[in-house]
């Protein structure tokens, strides 16, 4: 039996990789995990260094985990590519939140086997035969683009959400000239940095403004990190906002 490993990763190191890695251990906890390999590096590229040394070490037989296909690469063509590559060498992969991707699925589409009750004329056994073929190939085909499209749709998440992000933080730049242009510009709160009353306040028409609760179309932890406040402050206000406007 192959080696279990883990790999988690975010894109900032403001990030943190606590939840990803607690979703493997809880998916695994009845197995052995050698190692959860943990970076804080982009995803647009292929080249990771605790990526690429898992990549070393990986035989066949063993099995790498996910949390999620973003994880593994927000490009879709080289995360495709990497899937098959993978996949090719007997590498197994696992998808905590798709699972209809994991490599044991793809397996075992492959291997199925369609049993033909002959009738004893060859040109109707060679008929059904040329069908079963037929749906073989158009399955296999329908797997295989359902791995491309998880991919695809990764992609076009994180794209989304970079576009969001950039749009809540000229939405502050508009909107609260008062504040320095680093902190226009910053995503997560500067760590001991405390906002005065007077930039609290003008807090809550910017939530009305980029929340989707109100007039917006950004969720809560996308406006959280934009404004760099803390989650009970946001709460707060949002909730004052519900009530004043009730």
């Amino acid at each position: 039996m192959g080696k279990i490993y883990g790999y988690a990763r975010v894109s900032t190191p403001t990030q943190r990789l606590d939840r990803q890695i607690k979703n493997i251990e809880e998916y695994c906890k009845d197995k052995k995990i050698e190692k959860i390999y943990a970076e804080k590096y982009t995803g647009t590229k292929i080249e990771r260094p605790q990526f690429s040394q898992l990549l070393k070490i990986i035989h066949p037989g063993d099995t790498i985990i996910f949390d999620s296909v973003s994880r593994m690469s927000r490009t879709a063509e080289e995360g495709y590519n990497l899937y098959m590559q993978l996949l090719h060498q007997g590498v197994d992969l696992m998808f905590i939140k798709e699972p209809h991707i994991n490599t044991e699925y793809y397996k075992r589409m492959q291997n199925r086997k369609y049993e033909i009750a002959h009738t004893g004329k060859k040109s109707i056994d060679n008929l059904i035969q040329s069908v079963l073929d037929a749906i073989t190939v158009f399955q296999d085909e329908e797997t295989l683009e359902k791995i491309r499209i998880a991919f695809q749709q990764s992609e076009k998440e994180v794209t989304d959400l970079h576009q969001r992000i950039s749009e809540g933080i000229k939405i502050v730049q508009r909107d609260n000239p008062f504040l320095p242009p680093a902190k226009q510009k910053q995503i997560g709160q500067v760590k001991g940095s405390r906002l005065t009353t007077k930039k609290s306040k003008a807090m809550k028409p910017l939530i009305k403004k980029m929340s989707k609760a109100f007039d917006g179309n950004m969720c809560d932890r996308e406006i959280i990190d934009i404004l760099a406040i803390s989650r009970n402050t946001f709460y707060k206000y949002k909730n004052e906002l519900f009530s004043e406007l009730s």
